[in-house]
């Protein structure tokens, strides 16, 4: 019991706060790469189009894991070697990195979704008026679209938490690694990992809670 404290202790001061961090990064630059992956997937022109399906299509078909491998060992390894050690990503800034990019390729298939959903009639209405079709996304389309999806964007964010845990490869102390750590030092794995799952799930527990409560306010506006 006494080790289980502390084990929920370091958690509390360290890894939490790595995760987070990690989390809420990884989910803003991952709503901005995954807007625009999916207006390219979306587009008319090939270019645009075969960049942004190849990114999605090679990022959700690869482990999260052997993303962070490779950008933190692989990719680190090319900067080194052309710049003599003098440019290197540290492990948060690569665990950052992956994760955005991740998120990024989940995201845009969820705006897609979200855009499909919308009424084509609307598009044909504004261009009927006279309106170009990126001001009838920007201003018609993307507000109708966001509202729809923000449930998904919140289970999106539940899942980063869960799959920051995968950076503890890499070295990042988050609440996964802040456990092994513990674990290493007196060998109780039991207390140490059953206090990394607690935190865990209190984490998306709360987070579940707040998606529900985002829902249900949606439900009675509309």
């Amino acid at each position: 019991m006494d080790n289980l404290i502390v084990v929920l202790q370091k958690i509390l001061t360290t890894g939490i706060f790595a995760t987070l961090k990690v989390t809420v990064v990884a989910l803003f630059f991952g709503v901005l790469i995954g807007l625009i992956a999916c207006l390219g997937r979306m587009s008319k022109h090939f270019i645009p189009k075969a960049v942004a399906t190849a990114y999605i299509e090679i990022i959700r078909g690869t482990p999260t894991l052997v993303q962070a491998l490779f950008f933190y060992f692989g990719v680190n390894a090319l900067l080194v070697s052309a710049t003599g050690g003098d440019l290197r990503m540290t492990p948060l800034f690569a665990g950052m990195f992956v994760c955005s990019i991740n998120s990024g390729a989940y995201v845009a298939e969820i705006f897609r979704a979200g855009i499909q959903s919308v009424d084509p009639g609307q598009m044909e209405a504004a261009r009927s008026l006279g309106m170009p079709n990126k001001m009838a996304m920007k201003e018609i389309i993307l507000p109708q679209a966001v509202r729809t999806i923000l449930p998904s964007l919140g289970n999106e964010f539940i899942v980063l938490v869960k799959e920051t845990s995968i950076l503890s490869v890499i070295g990042v102390s988050e609440i996964t690694r802040i456990g092994q750590i513990q674990a290493s030092i007196n060998y109780k794995t039991f207390s140490a990992y059953l206090g990394v799952a607690i935190v865990y799930f209190a984490l998306t527990f709360t987070l579940s809670r707040l998606v529900n409560l985002l829902e249900r306010r949606m439900a009675v506006s509309d």
